[in-house]
């Protein structure tokens, strides 16, 4: 069953001794899946991406996110001590980036919770930015027979 959250996304950038903090509040949807929970929302002019659906699929291991829409697709796997290999769209041309996760934790419930990743960025094998990212997942609305049911699971 398909739940209404807000989502707040905190990531914090380094590279070259220089800082980038970013924060988004959105609304999206939360699924709670047999061996996954599924979080989306659609970007805004904020973000640079408007137009796109992100899509954030959430494993004990792994964090896929997939960013679609008119102009871009990317694709980013985040693994605990894996490499992947990850095509990253954007309106100005796509390129191949790296991504070695060093940390992710979830604590997630059938009514949100929070997710943390820590990984490195490189391109053509050439360091880009380690990065920080925390999203914080919270259920909309009321405490229906239907919300309490989805929890329960």
């Amino acid at each position: 069953m398909t739940k209404d959250v807000n989502i707040t996304i905190k990531t914090v950038q380094k590279a070259d001794e220089e800082q980038d903090t970013t924060e988004l509040f959105t609304v999206g949807k939360f699924n709670k899946g047999r061996d996954k929970f599924t979080v989306s929302y659609d970007e805004s002019e904020a973000t640079g991406f408007e137009g796109c659906t992100v899509k954030l699929e959430i494993t004990e291991n792994m964090v896929t996110m997939t960013r679609f829409g008119e102009k871009v697709m990317t694709n980013l796997m985040i693994e605990k001590g894996r490499k992947h290999h990850c095509h990253y769209g954007t309106p100005y041309g796509d390129f191949i980036v790296g991504i070695t996760a060093d940390e992710i934790r979830s604590e997630l419930t059938g009514k949100g919770g929070d997710i943390y990743l820590k990984y490195t960025i490189d391109i053509n094998s050439s360091f880009m930015s380690e990065n920080e990212m925390s999203i914080n997942i919270k259920e909309c609305g009321g405490n229906t027979a239907q919300e309490r049911n989805f929890n329960e699971q």
